[in-house]
């Protein structure tokens, strides 16, 4: 007794399988990738016919019913039983009950079967698009518009997004920025939809399918990849502070607690009576010591803290290994260089036979995501003239001449947290830098 299996899938959109899905019992196993099925022509032609074929699903077997019902009649009509392990569906047993006692489930099975054909040809249809660089199916982003292969930009609303771009890199404030665009362009938008434009690939000039594949560049970027890493560290900063913390308006708030108590510090502003004059504090906001931790003045913490940043901020930077991260730099750069070239290979290998059109594709949509996540890596990493901008952000002229929103942004792209440390009525300040 022979037991053979047949196994087809359509590779630009189903990830291929083992053959040893089907365990140790089956002895051979017909593959097909190929929509010509030549396989299966083979499995057809076989001699002698096997006793038993078993495949997943009845549409494996073509790509419309007809099609489907011909290769079961030929199959079966050689002496092979037929069994479709994930549909039931049995091949009769000649002097046994039939295993359908009614046209009324076969009817439905086929049916089924149709309905299936349909989704894989729809998928197959997406597919293709997608190894082609096309955008996916449904509306366009704000911002753009559909074109005939790709997105275009939508000069009438483009604006409003690099506006709202522009002003979250300015003061790193999302909910400022959602403000922003309410009160200048009407465009009112919630929070959650300003967080997806932050992090949407489409307004990078890239495209993402399934929600783990990047192709770059498929078309014009609102958001250039110079800002777009910016705007990455600014989302990463902002994960480690309160929600309100983050779009502050005084530069200090959500980096500032207490050594003593440990308990994080907010800023407390009180006015006197009938006077337009007003006094900031930083504050514990829970202190769990009998005897509470009192406030202190604002404007003291923040002339300490810009004079400890001009002093400690230089030799941080000494201690970061900058030719180590030159040479991580150059590494990716190197990769991404030799993937490109793989990219420029793949025509001079179709037009000389060695790979077909539709295997090329395939290549080149791998080639171009994993372009795409070397990119993402190459932009997380810190510049390389760190040194330099440290040495510009250590004059103390430079923090006294930004206002609060301006020294927030700065603050928190280079300090971690500012701990208070107390001594009787006394007090002083130690800083944690990011690097």
């Amino acid at each position: 007794m022979q037991i053979v299996a047949y196994l087809y899938q359509d590779i630009t959109w189903e990830a291929p399988l083992s053959i040893e899905v089907w365990g140790w019992e089956v002895d051979q196993v017909y593959q097909d990738f190929d929509p010509s099925r030549p396989q299966l022509q083979k499995l057809r032609t076989q001699t002698p016919p096997p006793d038993y074929l078993l495949f997943r699903r009845l549409e494996e077997l073509g790509d419309s019913l007809s099609t489907v019902m011909e290769q079961l009649t030929a199959l079966e009509a050689g002496g092979t039983e037929v069994l479709a392990i994930e549909q039931n569906y049995q091949s009769p047993i000649e002097g046994a009950r039939p295993e359908f006692p009614d046209a009324l489930q076969l009817f439905a099975l086929l049916e089924a079967v149709q309905t299936q054909q349909r989704s894989r040809k729809i998928r197959h249809g997406h597919a293709q698009n997608r190894l082609k660089g096309k955008p996916p199916p449904g509306r366009a982003p704000y911002g753009y518009r559909r074109g005939k292969e790709r997105y275009v930009i939508d000069r009438s609303v483009a604006p409003v997004v690099r506006d709202f771009f522009n002003h979250f890199l300015l003061y790193g404030s999302l909910r400022g920025a959602v403000r922003h665009i309410a009160k200048r362009h009407g465009k009112k938008v919630s929070v959650s939809t300003g967080q997806r434009w932050l992090t949407s690939p489409v307004y990078r000039g890239d495209l993402l399918y399934q929600g783990q594949d990047t192709i770059p560049d498929a078309h014009p970027a609102l958001l250039p990849r110079e800002e777009a890493a910016q705007v990455d560290r600014l989302l990463r900063r902002n994960r480690r502070l309160a929600p309100r913390s983050a779009s502050a308006p005084r530069s200090l708030s959500g980096i500032v607690s207490c050594a003593n108590c440990k308990s994080a510090m907010t800023v407390s502003r009180v006015t006197a009576r009938r006077q337009t004059k007003e006094y900031l504090y930083l504050r514990p906001i829970a202190c769990p010591l009998k005897k509470k931790c009192g406030a202190i003045a604002y404007p003291s913490v923040l002339e300490q803290t810009i004079r400890q940043i001009c002093t400690n901020l230089p030799k941080a930077v000494e201690g970061v290994d900058i030719p180590i991260m030159n040479q991580l730099k150059q590494s990716v750069e190197a990769q991404i260089s030799a993937k490109q070239e793989v990219l420029g290979q793949l025509q001079e290998l179709i037009d000389t036979e060695v790979l077909d059109l539709a295997t090329a594709e395939l290549r080149a949509y791998t080639v171009k995501t994993e372009i795409s996540a070397l990119t993402e890596r190459l932009a997380q990493l810190p510049p390389v003239n760190l040194k330099e901008i440290a040495k510009t952000v250590s004059i103390e002229q430079f923090w006294l001449d930004l206002s609060e929103s301006e020294r927030r942004f700065y603050f928190r792209e280079f300090i971690r947290q500012i701990e208070i440390i107390r001594e009787g009525k006394d007090w002083s300040l130690t800083l944690q830098f990011i690097f």
